[in-house]
């Protein structure tokens, strides 16, 4: 997939085998509904949903979705996610298991109001 300038999140879904196009959309869906005002957008060549910055990513992979809800999100459910292959930023969901697509929810529901305070904050050190 390096090298692929990918228009928008269903180009870049469309490019993977059917079972795993339904994973990524699923956890699309999950995302929109944890966070309904966050925009889609392509960065860094992954799907990117946005609210007041980044919110989280998410990228297929061969064994695994790679899921990026920023080392914020991976700490406050650290003790949930010590079960699956991580990094301070990100964490590996395999593709042989269920996504645990609750846990997401709550993951992005907590970034989601991690941005907005922020963007509050900086609005109020403006006035």
């Amino acid at each position: 997939m390096d090298g692929n300038n990918f228009e928008s999140i269903d180009d870049y879904i469309s490019l993977f085998p059917p079972e795993v196009q339904e994973r990524l959309e699923t956890l699309r869906k999950v995302i929109k509904e944890a966070a309904p005002d966050a925009q889609e957008r392509i960065n860094y060549q992954m799907p990117t949903f946005v609210l007041h910055g980044n919110l989280v990513h998410f990228a297929a992979y061969k064994k695994h979705i790679g899921f990026y809800p920023a080392p914020s999100g991976i700490a406050a459910f650290k003790q949930e996610l010590s079960v699956y292959k991580g990094a301070k930023g990100s964490v590996q969901f395999p593709l042989e298991k269920p996504l645990p697509y609750e846990l997401i929810s709550r993951i992005v529901k907590f970034r989601a109001a991690e941005n907005i305070e922020q963007a509050a904050a900086k609005l109020n050190k403006k006035k």
